[in-house]
């Protein structure tokens, strides 16, 4: 089954009998010192204009669990998870697609990344059919799809989170899996490297892991690159239909990009949940510094 879908796609489907789900997952990452944490939630962007027929998902409160030991966005409590996706009317056999803003304008470093995360939790869930649109809201905008301010009220979903429709790392599994696989550092280079950390207690990365930023999966555009593309990239740091191969990043959100973007190429991927927010709050845990693995 595709992950993504493009604009064009989507329109078709949505004109068709049995049209996808629309889920709304618009949400900015901001650094501390930065807006409230209420104000993270696109859910005033979502009235002003959204998708004809897309409920509003809110990520910090429905698609992650409190920040705390776990990290920043730990799974969230399988209740609450699945009462609020069956609120938004998600049942288990209907497809769903999830977008948000996309790369916007000015372009944002994390456009993609929250319907990414979407996308993960549900297919880690069990939901069989869940793809994003490539691109986001703006590229929806870009092909002249319409937008609506209507609120729409979906009959109650019902669907129930079975987890382990994808795989999934601990802190232990992801050590481990750094010395006998693949382990990919989807933050920001100089985040890898320890020369900045403006989020997290440390700076560095997990002993062994690579550095491969989620923003060099996509163009200015904010729309994965080609697969063979993104194949060959990934080829290059090991990551390969073959390997072992997982993901982390600074607390699930941007890991679960690279892992969609894994996908896209045909390679299947774990993803570290806790991820760098878990790690490096455990004083305990190895810290790797510099360009190289360690």
């Amino acid at each position: 089954m595709n992950v993504t879908i493009t604009p064009r796609d989507l329109a078709a489907e949505l004109a068709a009998p049995r049209p996808p789900l629309l889920l709304d997952i618009r949400w900015q990452m901001t650094p501390p010192g930065g807006r409230a944490a209420g104000e993270k939630s696109g859910r005033a962007a979502y009235e002003a204009g959204h998708l004809p027929g897309a409920v509003f998902v809110d990520l910090e409160a429905e698609l992650a669990g409190p920040p705390g030991p776990a990290g920043r966005h730990p799974l969230p409590d399988l209740e609450v998870f699945g009462a609020a996706m069956r609120r938004a009317g998600v049942r288990a056999q209907h497809p769903v697609v999830v977008y948000d803003g996309g790369a916007g304008d000015p372009p944002s470093p994390s456009g993609g990344w929250a319907a990414a995360r979407a996308w993960w939790l549900l297919r880690w869930a069990g939901h069989p059919s869940v793809r994003v649109l490539d691109g986001g809201l703006s590229a929806w905008l870009a092909a002249d799809g319409p937008v609506s301010v209507e609120v729409p009220e979906p009959a109650v979903g019902d669907f129930t989170p079975r987890p382990g429709g994808l795989p999934l790392l601990d802190a232990d599994g992801a050590a481990e899996l750094a010395r006998r696989g693949v382990l990919l550092d989807a933050r920001a280079g100089n985040r890898y490297r320890g020369e900045v950390e403006p989020i997290d207690r440390v700076a560095g990365h997990i002993p062994g892991a690579l550095s491969a930023p989620t923003t060099e999966n996509v163009g200015e555009d904010g729309r994965f690159l080609p697969p063979a593309q993104l194949a060959e990239r990934f080829a290059a740091l090991g990551a390969t239909e073959t390997a072992e191969v997982g993901v982390y990043c600074g607390s699930g959100v941007s890991g679960a990009h690279e892992v969609l973007a894994l996908a896209v190429a045909g390679v299947p991927a774990a993803l570290y949940v806790g991820s760098w927010s878990e790690w490096s709050g455990n004083p305990s845990r190895p810290v790797a510094t510099g360009a190289e693995p360690g």
